[in-house]
C-alpha cells in the first residue's frame, strides 16, 4: 500500500516537471472567435507575454508542490480531498501556461526543479503545522497569486486576447480556492509570514520571468 502511494507520488512530480500532466479542461482561448485570436502580436509583445506566462507556468509548479506536501501532511480526510481537488484544476492550469508558453515559441523556466523542492518544502511545513495553519497558507498563498494575476491582465499586450483568457480563469479559480481554504477553518497567518511570502513572491517573479 505505501509503495503503491509512493509510485503515485512520485509520478505526479516527474508528470509536473516534465511538463506532461494531465489536462482535463480545454485552454480557456478556445472560446475567443477565431477572428479575434488572429491578431498578430509585435515580438517585444510575444517577449513580455512569455515572460508573464512563464512565471505563470512557475506558480503553477509551485502550486503543485504546494497541495501534493500539505495533502501528506494533512489529518483531515475532507482537506485532504479538498487539496486533491484544488491541485485537480491547478494542474489544467499548469497545462493551459505551457501550451500558451509554446504558442509564443518560448519555454518554461530552467529553474523549475528548484522551485518544485522549495514550495514542497514549505508545504511540509506548513501541513505539520496543523491543519488550520496549512489552510491559512492556501489561503494567503491564493490570495497573494490573485493580487499577482491581476496584475498581468494590466500589463498582458492588449491584443493578446489567448493569454488573457488562461489568466482570467485561472484568477477566477485562484480566488475560488481561498475562498474554499477560509470556509474550511484557515487561520490569519501572522504578518509577518505573509510579509515573507510577499518578498519571496516577488524573487521568484523576478527571476522566472526571464530564467
Amino acid at each position: 500500500m505505501f509503495l503503491d502511494h509512493l509510485i503515485i507520488e512520485t509520478d505526479r512530480v516527474l508528470r509536473t516537471l516534465s511538463g506532461t500532466s494531465a489536462q482535463r479542461r480545454p485552454t480557456p482561448k478556445s472560446t475567443i472567435s477565431a477572428q479575434s485570436a488572429e491578431i498578430v502580436l509585435s515580438e517585444a509583445e510575444k517577449k513580455h507575454a512569455a515572460g508573464l506566462m512563464r512565471v505563470n507556468h512557475v506558480g503553477e509548479i509551485c502550486a503543485q508542490a504546494l497541495y501534493q506536501a500539505q495533502r501528506l501532511t494533512s489529518r483531515s480526510q475532507v482537506i485532504k480531498e479538498q487539496l486533491t481537488q484544488a491541485a485537480i484544476e491547478e494542474e489544467d492550469h499548469l497545462a493551459w501556461c505551457a501550451s500558451r508558453l509554446k504558442e509564443l515559441n518560448s519555454r518554461p523556466s530552467f529553474l523549475n526543479p528548484i522551485w518544485y523542492g522549495g514550495s514542497f518544502m514549505l508545504g511540509v511545513i506548513a501541513g505539520l503545522s496543523g491543519d488550520r495553519w496549512s489552510l491559512g497558507f492556501v489561503a494567503e498563498t491564493e490570495k497573494q497569486v490573485t493580487k499577482h494575476l491581476d496584475g498581468h491582465l494590466q500589463s498582458l499586450p492588449e491584443g493578446d486576447l489567448a493569454s488573457r483568457a488562461i489568466v482570467e480563469q485561472m484568477r477566477i479559480e485562484e480566488s475560488l480556492h481561498q475562498e474554499m481554504a477560509i470556509e474550511a477553518g484557515a487561520a490569519t497567518l501572522p504578518k509577518v509570514a505573509q510579509q515573507g511570502m510577499q518578498i519571496a513572491s516577488r524573487l521568484m517573479t523576478k527571476t522566472a520571468y526571464y530564467v
